[in-house]
């Protein structure tokens, strides 16, 4: 999993040196492509690069307050994901990186498994998905769906016509779950279509 996850890049932002050491260990460890800068504005070029997918952004650093550089990065690239760092949290500053899109809001120090499941939760809300098989599922699900609605069929009649059960279905479209190839086989007669349209562009 590891592995197939190397493809998303995650930028560190902070000025505090070991806490960039610190972040980038453990987000290599996890299987992202990191890159951390101490100086805020230098994290600029990078994000007009457009490389980075998810930027870990420190609120409070001497060079550039994160509130700022935040309006700055969203000037750049107004959908990166940012998720905020700060030992200092405050309502004002968590109401004014929320009003500039922040994904989250993490105060110091934090777990690592929070870290882990925050960016989690932002890889699936984000549609960040770089998983293949995960990928697949979603293209897949995405197909029946769309075939569904051209066939102005509700999820419970498509469960009728096929014997399968509408939680099933629903997991399947939304790609959270891989259908097997009778299943499959169910979907694309009830639709009126082969299994191999089913795979078409997936």
């Amino acid at each position: 999993m590891a592995q197939q996850r190397m493809k998303l890049r995650i930028l560190v932002i902070d000025d505090d040196e070991d806490i960039c050491l610190y972040l980038k260990e453990f987000l290599t460890r996890e299987g992202y492509k990191v890159t951390t800068v101490t100086k805020p504005l230098e994290a600029l070029p990078e994000i007009k690069e457009g490389r980075h997918q998810i930027v870990l952004l420190d609120v409070r650093m001497p060079e550039i307050d994160g509130v700022p550089l935040l309006r700055e990065i969203r000037a750049i690239d107004s959908d990166i994901c940012v998720i905020i760092m700060t030992a200092y949290p405050s309502v004002e500053s968590a109401v004014d990186t929320m009003k500039n899109d922040a994904f989250d809001y993490l105060r110091k120090p934090f777990q690592l498994d929070s870290l882990r499941q925050v960016i989690q939760r932002a890889i699936r809300d984000k549609g960040l998905m770089v998983d293949a098989e995960e990928r697949v599922n979603q293209l897949i699900g995405l197909k029946i769906r769309q075939l569904r609605k051209e066939r102005t069929l509700t999820l419970k009649q498509l469960a009728n016509k096929t014997a399968l059960s509408v939680s099933l279905i629903s997991q399947i479209e939304l790609g959270k779950s891989a259908a097997s190839v009778s299943t499959l086989r169910k979907l694309a007669t009830a639709l009126g279509v082969t299994m191999s349209y089913i795979f078409e562009g997936v």
